[in-house]
């Protein structure tokens, strides 16, 4: 096992930073930094997962995570935050998204997912990523103001339009891949 981080655990608070590096660092090597400007510091392209909060003092989250889109790292980023999705999620560049509190085994099974993307092609990390964010804001949001928001219908498109180009990419793959598993999983939710 490498010595160079493969998550990345980014929050504020240290002590939850170091439990969930504790947590991970028994599956994979982790590193954890205690602020927006230090997680910035410490990435690099060995880094395959981000957990990062998004209400941080100094640099926040949402501005960490535009800055590794912006500098093009190769790395999924799950937001691991107290703050409720709104619609401000839509244009956000996350793969994934946990509300905290969060269970040592939701945390290593994200990190799995989200790590087992990084093998598929890009519509296929697209259509994974729309559909959390489509899932938690259905979760959040009454039908009312869904069926308001433009954005909101926008999301509900391109998720249609990736549906039908990674079922073609899927059906060329063996059912008994545990991806194709969980991307039917993923059609019986829509």
């Amino acid at each position: 096992m490498t010595d160079e981080p493969e998550v990345l655990v980014v929050d504020d608070e240290a002590r939850l930073a170091d439990l969930f590096a504790a947590w991970l660092g028994t599956e994979r090597p982790v590193a954890a930094a205690y602020n927006g400007e230090q997680a910035l510091e410490m990435m690099t392209d060995t880094i395959e997962v981000v957990l990062l909060d998004r209400r941080m003092p100094g640099l926040s989250g949402d501005e960490v995570l535009q800055t590794i889109r912006e500098e093009g790292y190769d790395c999924r980023v799950v937001m691991v935050t107290a703050v409720d999705p709104d619609f401000d999620i839509i244009e956000m560049g996350f793969d994934d998204y946990l509300v905290k509190p969060v269970s040592k085994d939701e945390l290593l099974e994200m990190v799995k997912n989200v790590s087992t993307r990084s093998d598929y092609k890009t519509d296929i990390q697209e259509y994974y990523a729309l559909v959390s964010k489509k899932a938690l804001l259905e979760s959040e949001k009454a039908d009312r103001e869904l069926a308001d928001h433009d954005e909101y219908q926008q999301l509900c498109a391109r998720v249609d339009e990736l549906r039908d180009q990674v079922d073609e990419t899927v059906s060329g793959m063996s059912s008994h891949d545990d991806f194709v598993g969980a991307f039917q999983d993923l059609q019986g939710e829509n």
